[in-house]
């Protein structure tokens, strides 16, 4: 909720010095997710801050609930999704490399470099880390694989994918969408078929021309 104070006036809102910090984090690290920066960046008075946030931990705290909320939690949903084949239901794992509403990949840089320098959050991105694959597991167990392959190829999935994060990868949207039938056979072992495919494409406006 937006607050006002009768002395000094407009002291935003916790949305709005989460946002600043969101920013910060991807901007600079989580070193200069500090106070005094973000009273600048926004145009507040530090004392705006604790109006809505104990201290900086707190801060910190509200920005890892909102990274597994939105990566950990989409992911899983996704994973979840109904699907008629093994093959789009793989393509509803990849809207969440396409859709930044569904897994915010800066965000998810930004928390492993943080994680580097805190065991703390280390230890959420691992957590994390095992949430997501069990999901992509138990998505392949749903179809029929068994336990021991179900696992091998949810890792080969997610730490490829993972890996496009960590290396920071550029692929323009074209030849990202060229790769992806062949990567739903690898990572499936069934090729999609074309009606899966359209819709996929659709989703993210692409034609495959």
């Amino acid at each position: 909720m937006e607050q006002i104070s009768n002395d000094s006036g407009w002291r935003g809102s916790p949305e709005g010095w989460l946002e600043a910090a969101y920013d910060l984090l991807l901007e600079s690290g989580v070193d200069t997710v500090r106070i005094s920066p973000l009273a600048k960046k926004l145009g507040l008075s530090r004392t705006s801050f604790y109006w809505f946030f104990k201290d900086r931990e707190e801060l910190l705290a509200a920005l890892v609930t909102r990274w597994r909320d939105k990566n950990t939690g989409n992911l899983v949903k996704q994973a979840e999704a109904y699907a008629e084949t093994v093959a789009e239901a793989m393509l509803n794992v990849f809207d969440c490399w396409l859709d930044k509403s569904l897994f915010d990949s800066q965000f998810e840089f930004a928390v492993r470099s943080w994680a580097l320098q805190s065991p703390d959050i280390l230890a959420e991105v691992q957590k994390a880390d095992q949430t997501r694959l069990d999901a992509v597991s138990q998505m392949f167990v749903r179809f029929g694989y068994k336990e021991s392959s179900a696992d091998v190829r949810a890792r080969t999935i997610y730490l490829v994918q993972i890996g496009y994060i960590s290396m920071q990868t550029k692929e323009d949207l074209a030849a990202r969408m060229k790769r992806i039938p062949g990567y739903v056979e690898i990572f499936t072992g069934k090729a999609p078929q074309k009606r899966e495919l359209d819709r996929f494409f659709a989703r993210h406006g692409y034609s495959a021309g």
